[in-house]
């Protein structure tokens, strides 16, 4: 992988675009890395686009959805342009969100900063071919892993 692109967004009340960057660092550190920040999730297809033409292979989303209904059809919309996104360029894109009811104050950093480092570490996994063995393992993003069910 030649480069990565990080979209973040100053929406967000956590930097997940700085957790991103060190964290693409400890375990890509061969990988350029390109961060076009942009004000909201609305605009997180318009950058991921931008950095796939770049020359970015993979493109990780870190979005952050408020509590109310049109922040959640907004974030339907991005989601589905990031799926489109995916399809027609065959850029892997990787949607990294966090939706601000999940927790308060530090619990919600937490989640967000766990999130974004977990997400990095699949990206990682999945560029080296090697995440097909962690299938079925109950691992999850922001959240303590589940384990598999025996």
């Amino acid at each position: 992988m030649d480069c990565v692109g990080v979209v973040d967004t100053t929406f967000a009340r956590v930097d997940m675009g700085a957790v991103a960057l060190e964290e693409l660092r400890n375990l890509l550190p061969d990988a350029a890395v390109k961060r076009l920040t942009v004000p909201g999730i609305k605009n997180t297809v318009w950058a991921a686009a931008k950095l796939a033409r770049e020359g970015c292979g993979a493109v990780l989303v870190l979005g952050w959805v408020g509590p109310t209904a049109v922040d959640k059809y907004s974030y339907l919309a991005t989601s589905i342009g990031l799926m489109q996104l995916q399809i027609t360029t065959g850029v892997l894109v990787l949607d990294v969100t966090v939706h601000e009811e999940e927790g308060v104050g530090r619990e919600l950093r937490e989640i967000a900063i766990d999130r974004v480092k977990k997400h990095v570490w699949n990206l990682a996994q999945l560029l080296r071919g090697d995440l097909s063995r962690y299938a079925g393992k109950g691992l999850r993003q922001g959240y303590p892993h589940v384990g598999e069910i025996i």
